[in-house]
């Protein structure tokens, strides 16, 4: 699945992304709104989805090579995390919906945890 059709799935919005990230094939995701839990617990994961909206989020991402972050519900992110997104060219979205629909939806159109 690309990063465009998260977009269309979850109805988001598009806080940052450029044609490439758009494109770009993803396989898996995780969800959490710990990072710890991501930083211990995740591998090969290419979707953070999360409900947090602080620059940890994005050196979180970065450090597990992930691309994408959805922020869930409705939530938008300060100018500063923004920014160190667009730096990590990392693309960041937001979602009206809530983190358990998030992934049910993003799971029933294929997309899948590790493993």
């Amino acid at each position: 699945m690309k990063i465009s059709d998260i977009v269309k799935i979850l109805n988001a919005k598009i806080l940052y992304a450029n044609d490439e990230l758009l494109n770009r094939e993803v396989n898996s995701a995780c969800a959490s709104d710990m990072m710890s839990d991501v930083l211990a617990y995740v591998k090969d994961q290419a979707v953070l989805i999360t409900g947090l909206c602080n620059p940890q989020i994005v050196r979180t991402a970065e450090m597990m090579d992930m691309v994408c972050i959805v922020l869930v519900r409705g939530k938008i992110p300060d100018s500063a995390t923004l920014e160190l997104a667009k730096e990590r060219n990392i693309a960041m979205l937001a979602s009206p919906s809530r983190m358990f629909a998030a992934c049910g939806i993003l799971y029933e159109a294929g997309l899948k945890p590790e493993g």
